[in-house]
């Protein structure tokens, strides 16, 4: 498995697929850096050099924010969120959706598992 910035990618996988899974790489970008390095999209990643590697590197380091950095960032501005007391900061906060979803019927992965009420009588 041929390694990019600390990230093992897969190597049966196309290159332009491989790349997205680095953190910040979308198929967007993988495409953006594949062209500027004159890459073939259709190219494994178990077939690419010591000195492709390198140069996939140097270029998303430079050129771009991704994996640890872009992580860093927005945990910063989460918490920048938060120590405002803004609204967006709040729901953050107490673990509920941020961008304006309904809570009453979904939005169970962050509302935490369905709890029956004890004692509470069922409308006749």
């Amino acid at each position: 498995m041929p390694r990019v910035i600390g990230i093992d990618i897969p190597d049966k996988k196309r290159l332009i697929i491989s790349l997205t899974y680095i953190y910040g790489v979308g198929p967007k970008v993988a495409a953006e850096v594949i062209e500027k390095l004159g890459l073939s999209p259709d190219l494994r990643a178990r077939d690419l050099t010591e000195e492709d590697i390198g140069r996939i590197n140097g270029l998303l380091q430079t050129k771009y924010i991704v994996e640890g950095d872009l992580r860093r960032q927005v945990q910063n501005n989460i918490k920048r969120l938060i120590s405002i007391h803004s609204y967006r900061g709040l729901r953050h906060r107490t673990g509920l959706p941020v961008r304006g979803q309904r809570t009453q019927c979904n939005a169970r992965t962050r509302k935490g598992k369905k709890r029956t009420m004890a004692g509470r009588k069922k409308p006749v």
